[in-house]
């Protein structure tokens, strides 16, 4: 374990953003973890606890408390059932299941961060959401002082939601269990349209495992969403902003500020999220609020490859990136009445 003090936190986010924390610890095993967690309770201290930094921005003045920066490695396949330790790295996991020939997470290949961290956003793309392959989440219980493992319908999951961010101070996740499939080599059904129409099949088909996961890779490496040190539009933290869920009523408010601003014939992007629920697309109303693909003139600008996410150009800060952010939610509520929600979670600052 290594302690550091008045440690940099912002090169082990992928904005590159934020001050230093007062304390910080690397841990390699769980008891490591465990023993660091219960040592900031006793003690009253503010903890952060960090992955792969690719879900975070943190102030510019820091974390005044100890940042325990996760490092725990140990992947371990029987079978159909994959266990990770919270640590290990997201796309090495994903790539070790595509050579294993077990299809359920080829689609989440190249998305950045740890882990630990899937269960905690629901992370999900191009039709995959982790919530559909993990089993159990073992993790320690701050209130309890214990270690539990939660079955998946106790993580209650929902779009880019669980019982982990809905508590944020009580679980430190440990370990994550998936349960996949052996389909011969072939991916899970195709879901997402747009990666239907890259792979040239229709949706609900299988491909090969290694193609799904190789398109995959470069259709997220053509909006920037690949890490990429010499590529700005990488310097992110993916998508920035979640997909508005609305309901009947807010969708058709909506619905007529859309008409009234594009005009009659426009229809905006629409999607069934549950009984009375529509989720529309954050990208669209970004662009179509007026903040293009590279919109801004400062350090933080939106990605010259994607919309939806913001990108440090090299010399911002987070108060720059703030500023950014803040624009573009005013920008789309005042054009389209809807409120953009960020998708990182903020350290010591809020839109």
């Amino acid at each position: 374990m290594q302690v550091l003090h008045d440690a940099p936190l912002a090169p082990l986010t992928t904005f590159r953003l934020g001050g230093p924390a007062t304390r910080l610890v690397t841990a390699t095993t769980d008891a490591e973890v465990i023993d660091t967690v219960r040592e900031a309770d006793a003690g009253g201290t503010p903890l952060l606890v960090v992955g792969g930094g690719s879900n975070l921005v943190i102030g510019d003045k820091g974390f005044d408390g100890t940042a325990l920066r996760i490092a725990t490695r140990g992947a371990e396949l029987r079978g159909t059932t994959l266990e990770l330790a919270a640590g290990e790295v997201w796309t090495d996991a994903v790539a070790r299941t595509v050579e294993a020939g077990l299809a359920g997470i080829e689609c989440l290949a190249g998305i950045p961060g740890s882990a630990g961290a899937t269960p905690i956003q629901n992370v999900g793309a191009y039709g995959q959401e982790v919530s559909a392959t993990i089993t159990e989440v073992t993790a320690y219980d701050r209130r309890a002082g214990e270690t539990v493992t939660l079955t998946n319908e106790e993580c209650a999951f929902s779009y880019r939601h669980s019982r982990f961010k809905a508590d944020p101070e009580r679980y430190v996740v440990l370990r994550v269990r998936f349960g996949l499939e052996d389909a011969g080599g072939l991916s899970a059904p195709v879901k997402y349209a747009e990666a239907a129409r890259a792979l040239g099949v229709e949706p609900g088909d299988r491909v090969p495992l290694a193609v799904a996961r190789e398109t995959v890779l470069k259709l997220r490496a053509g909006k920037g969403m690949v890490l990429d040190p010499e590529d700005h539009d990488t310097w992110s933290a993916g998508s920035f902003f979640t997909n508005p869920i609305l309901t009947d009523e807010q969708f058709a408010a909506f619905r007529a500020r859309v008409r009234e601003r594009l005009g009659e014939a426009a229809e905006p992007p629409a999607y069934p999220a549950g009984e009375g629920r529509t989720k529309t697309s954050a990208a669209w109303l970004i662009d179509k609020a007026g903040f293009a693909k590279g919109y801004g003139t400062g350090p933080a600008r939106i990605s010259t490859k994607h919309t939806l996410a913001l990108t440090n150009r090299g010399e911002a800060t987070t108060e720059d990136l703030l500023a950014l952010a803040r624009e573009v939610v005013a920008g789309v509520r005042e054009a389209f009445g809807v409120t953009l929600v960020n998708e990182p979670v903020t350290v010591g600052v809020s839109l």
